[in-house]
């Protein structure tokens, strides 16, 4: 991997290989270019390349005359609110997200303190292909400052939004698998002010992951049993920057992180109505959630970015991405894992439920992901053959092609990084979504 992988939000890549101190420094310095006036808050994750980025980072920055604020430590979201909270031009977080150890990453923050949108990002990516650094001279660099506390504007914000009276009261026992990445700290703060006995996983955030980094059901197996053996009503997973959350019910089943959102959204519609939007890859419990409550839903593009710009054209109560990534904008307007938790905890509470019963009230799909081989010159004939070969499905094109029938669903979108299509396909039994699939592929094949 000669090369980091850019996306319009951001970069990551194989730390000495695809990214180096020097590729940070100017891409960062490529994105300062495009922020307003003010400093630039700077956070990064537990891994172990972390720190060496950070000083590279700020050097960049300082470099091109502007000023630093360092966070430190910090998971994704708290660098959302920190950028607001310190009225700061923007941010960079530092992490590879759900990637493997080798692996780090530049996340680019808006004065908004959002992820950037398309816009800035592909400006941000035009100046640093074209290497236009704009250095200054030794009398214009820009200083650095050390932000103490980082977690306490990010605390307040999460319990502005649960009774925690209420949830205190219950006495909540939970289990929390940060698996050594940045949401160990205020992820006990959480629960220890929400009145929770906590049992904590992987607490220092040092990078060294117990298991792989992405929670997935395979990933997670070491951890179900752990849920059981310490009695807790919860099991909480986050990934290494904490924005993305799995969740493990108190019999140690694997509830996954689709049902993340859709749990967050049966209970906000339970007390204030508003839009719900989600991408186009999400489970369709959201949906069929959000109808039954008879507020509008609302499908993004895939992507946090595409999901927030669709969330303030339609002034949402909520949002996110199945990935176990829910948006609450009286928090911010990035996932967070650390809303999903107080979140839930906060239906356990009001319902006087465990959290298995309350995803079994849930509707009930079964999503099968694949990917197939597919050279990106082929893609648009591809998306024509399956239009075609599926014409009493609902098509919709904004994002690859995603075919909708009544109770289930096929989305098949190319990958901006490798020469594949990934197919994603929910339906009411397994068998059925992986024939989507299976079909799908065999209908691409034919094509590529």
């Amino acid at each position: 991997m000669s090369d980091p992988i850019i996306s319009v939000s951001g970069l990551r890549g194989i730390v000495g290989g695809g990214l180096t101190p020097e590729v940070a420094m100017r891409y960062v310095a490529a994105f300062a270019a495009d922020c307003p006036p003010g400093p630039l808050v700077v956070t990064r994750d537990g891994r172990f390349s972390g720190q060496m980025l950070a000083k590279a980072v700020h050097a960049g920055l300082q470099a091109v005359g502007r000023d630093t604020i360092d966070a430190g430590v910090a998971p994704t979201p708290t660098l959302g609110i920190l950028v607001r909270h310190c009225r700061a031009a923007g941010g960079v977080q530092i992490s590879a997200s759900h990637n493997p150890a080798e692996y780090n990453g530049l996340k680019l923050f808006s004065a908004e303190g959002r992820v950037i949108p398309e816009g800035p990002g592909k400006r941000v990516l035009a100046r640093y292909q074209a290497g236009q650094v704009a250095w200054v001279r030794h009398d214009r660099l820009g200083g650095s400052s050390r932000l103490p506390d980082a977690s306490a504007p990010h605390l307040e914000a999460v319990l502005a939004t649960v009774d925690v009276p209420r949830i205190r009261s219950k006495g909540f026992k939970v289990l929390l698998d940060s698996n050594h990445g940045a949401g160990s700290e205020l992820g006990r703060r959480l629960l220890e002010s929400l009145g929770c006995r906590v049992t904590l996983l992987g607490g220092e955030p040092d990078g060294r992951f117990e298991h792989l980094p992405e929670p997935t059901a395979e990933n997670l197996a070491s951890v179900l049993a752990e849920v059981t053996k310490a009695g807790a009503d919860v099991g909480f997973c986050q990934d290494p920057d904490a924005d993305r959350l799995a969740v493990i019910d108190e019999s140690g089943r694997y509830l996954g992180e689709e049902y993340t959102l859709a749990l967050c959204v049966a209970h906000v519609l339970r007390r204030r109505r508003g839009p719900i939007v989600a991408n186009c890859a999400t489970s369709r419990m959201s949906e069929d959630i959000a109808k039954g409550h008879g507020v509008p839903f609302v499908r993004s593009a895939v992507g946090e970015a595409n999901v927030v710009d669709a969330m303030l054209a339609q002034n949402a109560a909520f949002g996110g991405e199945g990935n176990g990534g829910p948006i609450d904008p009286r928090v911010g307007l990035v996932r967070d894992s650390f809303v999903g938790m107080a979140q839930l905890l906060d239906a356990m509470a009001d319902r006087d439920a465990k959290i298995s019963q309350l995803a079994d009230e849930l509707p009930r799909y079964w999503i099968v992901k694949t990917k197939i081989t597919l050279e990106s010159s082929r893609v648009p004939a591809a998306l024509d053959a399956l239009q075609q070969r599926f014409p009493e499905a609902a098509a919709d094109r904004l994002d690859g092609l995603r075919l909708d029938w009544p109770g289930r669903w096929l989305l098949v979108r190319p990958s901006n990084t490798e020469p594949i299509v990934r197919a994603i396909a929910e339906a009411q039994s397994e068998t059925e979504a992986r024939s989507l699939c299976d079909g799908a592929a065999e209908i691409i094949e034919r094509v590529g």
